[in-house]
């Protein structure tokens, strides 16, 4: 399954590729993501592939789960998921999730 979502910056955070990659490694053990085309790719545990570029103020990630993970790589990979996404947007699993639904409610 693949899924790409968009993510906001919290206001002061450098919008900077680099910073991004450099949490990526921090978070996910060391693991070097390579560069095609302005794009950032890795795969860890339970992702067979994640991605990540910005687009515009927005943090781009796409990501594609491998078939049939063990439920323990299930875990540590969303645990080092969502430690990326904080240091990477600034904002926390709450604050994103209150984002969200107020975004989706203000399209309704």
């Amino acid at each position: 399954m693949i899924t790409i979502q968009e993510y906001t910056f919290k206001r002061g955070l450098s919008k900077d590729i680099e910073r991004v990659k450099s949490a990526f490694v921090e978070c996910f053990d060391g693991v070097e993501p390579e560069e095609i085309d302005g794009r950032y790719r890795a795969g860890f545990k339970a992702l067979e592939s994640i991605s990540f570029w910005i687009e515009g103020k927005k943090l781009c990630i796409e990501t594609k789960s491998r078939p049939n993970p063990m439920d323990d790589e299930v875990l540590e990979t969303n645990r080092r998921f969502r430690r990326f996404l904080e240091e990477a947007t600034g904002y926390t699993s709450k604050e994103r999730v209150k984002r969200y639904k107020k975004a989706f409610q203000s399209k309704i």
